[in-house]
């Protein structure tokens, strides 16, 4: 599998029209870089109360389901990406009062990349049930995302051509 580019400008691409210079990367890699489909998504990702990510979580994947109809993989896969980031960005709240879990700020050479980069990590609160519920309603459209035989096949076939 390709690793994500993070040396290219995607502020000025539009990987709709370039899906050759797509990848997919690892977990959650370029989700809020890549265009146009940070900002056709984006905008319906939030996960502050059940009720909310429960909302949330239906919109982005009714978008992947689009995605995946007008055969269109790698918006099908940047929605992947956001349910996903719905969950990982909830239990980290759930975890870890005001969602930080690390001290200090990002180095600039390592802005958009997940890690501690040598930060020291904040010590984790009581869970907060919450956002704990708001994480298992992420999870689960994550999972049925994951497993949409379409979305397995369009991933292999795009694995085939662009590897």
């Amino acid at each position: 599998m390709r690793k994500f580019d993070y040396s290219l400008d995607y502020a000025s691409l539009n990987l709709r029209k370039r899906p050759d210079l797509y990848a997919i990367g690892r977990g959650e890699q370029g989700v809020l870089l890549v265009e146009p489909y940070k900002s056709e998504i984006l905008p319906n990702w939030r996960f502050k109360d059940p009720d909310i990510a429960r909302e949330s979580s239906e919109k982005i994947y009714r978008q992947f389901l689009a995605y995946l109809e007008q055969n269109d993989f790698v918006g099908a896969d940047m929605a992947r990406k956001f349910l996903q980031m719905g969950y990982t960005r909830s239990r980290r709240y759930a975890n870890y009062p005001g969602g930080k879990k690390y001290k200090g700020p990002v180095p600039d050479d390592k802005k958009g990349q997940s890690g501690a980069h040598g930060r020291p990590q904040h010590e984790r609160g009581p869970e907060d049930p919450v956002k704990a519920e708001s994480a298992r309603i992420f999870k689960a459209k994550w999972e049925e995302a994951k497993e949409n035989s379409d979305y397995q096949k369009q991933k292999e076939a795009f694995q085939r051509q662009y590897g």
